[in-house]
Order: structure tokens, then C-alpha cells, then sequence
């Protein structure tokens, strides 16, 4: 069986020293070393070539954050496993975009962060179920902000009614007298649906209409 080498990297001298006790109790597991910042775990990984590196985040002089970025470039070889007390949305897209494989949180008991560690290892991904909520969320979050606005979804009741009747081939005249307007007032609708859609002659929106099922050909 092949034994997977681990640096444990946190601030805290008591995370590290509970982490490596629980993990020298796993027969595939080995913690070759500790580190208690970013910039000795830097130097760590450049002596011991650790498989995998137990990451905390928030450490003085050098930050899990920066020490991930660099050992992606440095040692590729080497795989981030990610170590977080909170499940941090902006904090978890962060790491992952610096090269961390995967997220786990301090509270997880011992056997996920064996699955973990063994994950990554494999050339896999693995996010502790209070992280990858987090994530999902955070991504989906991220969605709507970048997608852009749909233009339909611009138009008012009043506007959205018109085009379907303009589509369905009605003449301002016909529309004013079912929806009780001026004929001057459904041309007002009609010119701002058109100017909200980008669209600039009716063939245009009767095309629109057909393409987003609201008429049938």
C-alpha cells in the first residue's frame, strides 16, 4: 500500500498537534512534518516533498492563501488540501482559484478528513459537505450577477400583453380597443418594448416572439 506523505501547516500548535495524532492512527497516511506559517511551509515542501499539505488559511508572515498560489507554480506535484475553521464563500473560491484540490473544515471528524487527504491524493476533488453548500450557493450567487439581464424579462405586463398581440398581427387600432387605450398610448408600448428588445422593425419582433414561444409560427 502506498503511504501518502502530509505537511500539516496551521498557526496553532494544538490543531497540528491533534491533527497529526489522528492521522499517524491511519496505516496509508504519514505526517513527514509541521509547519506553522505560509513562508515555513514553503521551505517545508522544497526539503520534504510532501504529497499532500494540510493548508491553513489565515497564518502570519505568509498566508495559506499565498503559499497555495506559489506552490502551484513551485510544486505542482504537490496538492492542497485546504483547512478552514469557517465555511467562507468569498474564502473558498479564493483558495480554489489559488490551486487548492479540495476544503475541509476543523470541525469535520477524523475519517472525512482521511477521505479527504485520500482524494486528493488520487487526482480527485473534495469539498466537506458544509463547504460545498457554501459553494453551491456562492456559485450560483456569482451566476446571477454575471449573467446578463434576459431583455424580455425588462418589459412590463402591459408591454409583454402588446407584444403578443403586435406578434399575433393586431394593429395599434384593433389593440387600443381590446385593452381600452388610445391607439397613441399602444404605439408608446410598442416603441419602448422594441427600443427594450434592441429590436427596430416588426418582422424583427414577430421573429422574437416565435423564437421565445410566446407565438406559434
Amino acid at each position: 500500500m502506498q503511504t501518502i506523505r502530509v505537511l500539516v501547516v496551521d498557526d496553532h500548535t494544538i490543531v497540528r498537534d491533534g491533527i497529526s495524532s489522528l492521522l499517524a492512527l491511519v496505516s496509508d497516511i504519514e505526517v513527514v512534518g509541521e509547519a506553522s506559517d505560509g513562508k515555513e511551509a514553503l521551505r517545508k515542501v522544497r526539503e520534504l516533498a510532501p504529497d499532500v499539505v494540510l493548508m491553513d488559511i489565515a497564518m502570519p508572515k505568509i498566508s495559506g492563501l499565498e503559499a497555495t498560489r506559489r506552490m502551484r507554480k513551485e510544486f505542482p506535484n504537490t496538492k492542497v488540501l485546504a483547512l478552514t475553521q469557517y465555511d467562507d464563500r468569498e474564502q473558498i473560491f479564493s483558495m480554489i482559484e489559488a490551486g487548492a484540490r479540495g476544503f475541509i473544515t476543523k470541525f469535520a471528524a477524523s475519517s472525512e478528513l482521511t477521505v479527504g487527504i485520500r482524494a486528493i491524493y488520487r487526482g480527485e476533488c473534495f469539498l466537506s459537505p458544509s463547504v460545498a453548500r457554501a459553494f453551491v450557493e456562492g456559485y450560483q450567487q456569482r451566476r446571477t450577477l454575471w449573467e446578463p439581464e434576459e431583455p424580455y424579462d425588462k418589459l412590463t405586463d402591459r408591454e409583454k400583453q402588446i407584444l403578443r398581440l403586435v406578434a399575433e398581427g393586431y394593429t395599434a387600432r384593433e389593440i387600443a380597443d381590446m385593452l381600452d387605450l388610445s391607439p397613441k398610448t399602444v404605439e408608446g408600448y410598442r416603441t419602448s418594448l422594441m427600443s427594450k428588445l434592441d429590436l427596430h422593425r416588426k418582422a424583427d419582433l414577430i421573429k422574437y416572439a416565435i423564437r421565445k414561444g410566446i407565438i406559434t409560427p
